[in-house]
């Protein structure tokens, strides 16, 4: 018989690559991670890891286990939730990591929100980029992420999480007041090849969006500053310092001093936010009114 305990360790050395780095995330020590290891590979009659360089990965029956590991822990989230409902009522503490932007866009008016229709909800939010908290949620850190479609992100069709799409908006561009496209009605990202740019760093989804549509665009953006506060970026873009993209519901509120803001003309950045939760966990009581109160509070917003 397998222990499932020990498929959900697989699963934390195959998202980590390395035993040290699973053993963290499960707040386990790595000979303990070893150990249970070891243990499955004699429950299965199969070895399921190979050392590779400095971390390890899965061997061709480790694959095949961790497909089926997916499965069985979606069950097992499916088995909790439906167990916490029969016992009736949502009350409990929902821990959830969030970009800045997405936690003023729709984590907090959900939250008010659940205020009034769930009091027995209790919200704990994490800032966290999304490149962050996706894995917080894998790792059990979070129970659901705010998180941003970003190049490397897990993919829709991901077994491990289950994904409801927001909102979608575009990045527009910033540009200093002096710029010689201030004055275009829309810009277009190929004109800006030439500029010195201000850009993310590296790992922030933002970061991987704006190359990507520069790289549709045909060029590198010559990124010269970086920073991960929008309000820092603004400011570099209002002293000439170089032109960005930014999101558009970042720029809401915003000091613009010494700037323009223009749309990008044709197919541009656009950042695309949803919620994930881990497979299984998605009709839990208490994680249920949240997915639902973050949809409706995404519903009014508009990227007009």
């Amino acid at each position: 018989m397998i222990d499932p305990r020990r498929l959900r360790i697989l699963r934390a050395v195959a998202d980590h690559r390395t035993v040290t780095a699973a053993a963290a995330a499960l707040y386990l020590t790595p000979s303990a991670v070893s150990q249970q290891l070891a243990a499955l590979e004699q429950e299965t009659g199969h070895a399921l890891l190979t050392r590779s360089g400095r971390g390890v990965r899965l061997t061709a029956a480790g694959e095949i286990l961790l497909g089926h590991a997916h499965a069985v822990l979606a069950q097992l989230e499916r088995a909790e939730a439906e167990l916490a409902a029969y016992a009736g009522g949502a009350a409990g503490e929902v821990t959830v990591a969030a970009f800045a932007t997405g936690i003023a866009e729709v984590l907090a008016p959900a939250v008010q929100a659940l205020s009034g229709t769930h009091p027995g909800i209790r919200v704990r939010v994490r800032d966290a980029e999304g490149d962050e908290s996706l894995p917080m949620v894998l790792d059990g850190e979070a129970d659901l992420a705010v998180a941003v479609d970003y190049r490397g992100a897990p993919s829709e069709d991901d077994l491990r999480l289950a994904r409801v799409a927001l909102y979608a908006e575009p990045f527009d561009a910033v540009l200093p007041a002096g710029h010689p496209l201030a004055l275009s009605g829309e810009v277009v990202l190929a004109e800006l090849a030439g500029s010195d740019w201000i850009g993310h760093s590296p790992g922030n989804p933002c970061r991987e969006v704006i190359q990507l549509a520069c790289e549709l665009a045909g060029f590198q953006p010559r990124l010269v500053h970086s920073s991960d506060d929008f309000r820092a970026v603004v400011a570099l873009a209002g002293v000439g310092a170089g032109v960005a993209l930014v999101p558009r519901s970042a720029l809401r509120g915003m000091d613009l001093k010494g700037t323009v803001v223009r749309p990008v003309a044709g197919p541009a950045a656009t950042r695309r936010v949803f919620a994930a939760v881990r497979s299984g966990a998605e009709d839990h009581p208490l994680i249920r009114p949240v997915l639902d109160a973050l949809s409706r509070a995404a519903s009014g917003l508009t990227t007009d």
